[in-house]
């Protein structure tokens, strides 16, 4: 039977999701190999996390591409972003956690193009009055992050409804947690 990466990846990603201190066993078996099939293709923990790292990258990417953050009222775009990424949020709430992958200077170039579209796409937003301009762009992008993590991380404990995580982001970034008055 040929390894499949895409499956293997997928299925560590399921599991350090939920557990992030599971061990190398415990992802092989969650993926349905042997430990030293795994070890093969990833030389240790670290090998594996800078796979899921590269797969949470390009598929931020593929969603900041299918969002079309350009598009129409920055509003609109940002509910586009949260449900493109909504797929991934699981993996990027592990990623997230995992503090090596942003210090030092292996720090993969990826999170920073990520970075630099969605603060664009707040600036925007800014800029047209439609967004706040008392909290910066990286703030805003930073919150974004936050609340994916966050609503993943309830989703995967049964706390939060899966069909809720994308207006419950949604409502929380753009609308505030302030009660605003009827008018």
């Amino acid at each position: 039977m040929a390894f499949d990466r895409h499956h293997v990846l997928r299925a560590a990603a399921a599991l350090l999701t939920r557990r992030s201190t599971a061990t190398m066993d415990e992802v092989a078996r969650a993926a349905g190999i042997s430990r030293a099939t795994l070890h093969r293709h990833f030389a240790g923990r670290d090998a594996l996390v800078r796979a899921l790292e590269a797969l949470g990258i390009a598929e931020c990417e593929a969603a900041l591409d299918a969002a079309r953050l350009d598009e129409g009222p920055a509003r609109d775009a940002v509910v586009r972003l949260v449900r493109e990424m909504e797929p991934a949020a699981e993996l990027l709430a592990f990623l997230y956690s995992e503090n090596q992958l942003f210090e030092g200077e292996e720090q993969n170039q990826g999170w920073a193009r990520i970075d630099e579209r969605i603060t664009a796409l707040f600036r925007r937003g800014q800029e047209s009055g439609e967004f706040r301009i008392d909290l910066t762009p990286v703030w805003l992008t930073e919150a974004l992050y936050g609340l994916m993590a966050a609503g993943a991380w309830g989703v995967i404990d049964g706390r939060v409804a899966g069909k809720d995580l994308k207006s419950n982001i949604v409502e929380l970034l753009l609308g505030g947690a302030l009660r605003r008055e009827e008018s």
